[in-house]
């Protein structure tokens, strides 16, 4: 039996992936919340599958999920989020061929190929992947621009507040605040809230002090 972890905040995606999975023999999905239930698991499932959405799990960063493959060997990871930037990708893909990758737009197909390859321990990358592999390395740090309620909103992203409480906080809507935080997180090059809160406390958005409360 194939224990497959899914490390996947996304109620809609993480619903998706476990029909898919229901479609497959042997298979048993378990949902993890947070880094301190996926250690638990990998512990009782050290050769299980993980499918990971990076961009809204509790990871600070790419060496911290580097230093997991590391603890657990025999894991294999289906990195599945909307978007990764093409520095992270880079990364991790040249660290370890532990780690698939396919993407929540991606066809049904390659999401299905990724778990067929990563149970049967190889590496899947899909296309849209592949060709930011192949494409020229490019400096998302220059000449990033912000709007100003982008900016508003990252300060907000830094000091903890969730997406629901900065949509209620602008009293706008949750999708509204998603959407800026999507484009903020592109903008900066970034991945998750970690990295996003270290950019906006090297630019000073966020005095440390103020973060650190």
């Amino acid at each position: 039996m194939q224990k497959i972890l899914l490390a996947d905040r996304q109620d809609i995606t993480r619903a998706g992936m476990q029909f898919v999975c229901l479609g497959m023999n042997d298979v048993d999905t378990k949902y993890v919340e947070d880094k301190a239930e996926l250690i638990l698991s990998l512990k009782e499932s050290p050769e299980a599958v993980v499918v990971l959405d990076y961009t809204l799990f509790d990871f600070n960063d790419a060496d911290e999920l580097l230093i997991f493959n590391l603890r657990f060997p025999n894991v294999r990871w289906v990195l599945f989020s909307e978007d990764l930037t093409q520095d992270f990708v880079r990364q991790i893909v040249a660290s370890s061929n532990q780690f698939s990758v396919v993407l929540k737009e991606s066809p049904m197909n390659e999401i299905r190929e990724a778990l067929r390859y990563a149970m049967s321990g190889q590496r899947y990358i899909c296309q849209r992947t592949a060709e930011l592999l192949l494409s020229p390395q490019v400096s998302l740090y220059d000449d990033i621009k912000l709007t100003k309620t982008e900016t508003e909103i990252l300060k907000d992203i830094a000091l903890g507040m969730t997406t629901k409480e900065i949509a209620d906080k602008r009293i706008s809507s949750f999708h509204t605040v998603n959407t800026h935080r999507k484009n903020i997180f592109r903008k900066l090059g970034v991945n998750n809230v970690h990295e996003a809160t270290k950019y906006a406390l090297r630019a000073g958005l966020v005095d440390s002090a103020e973060y650190y409360i």
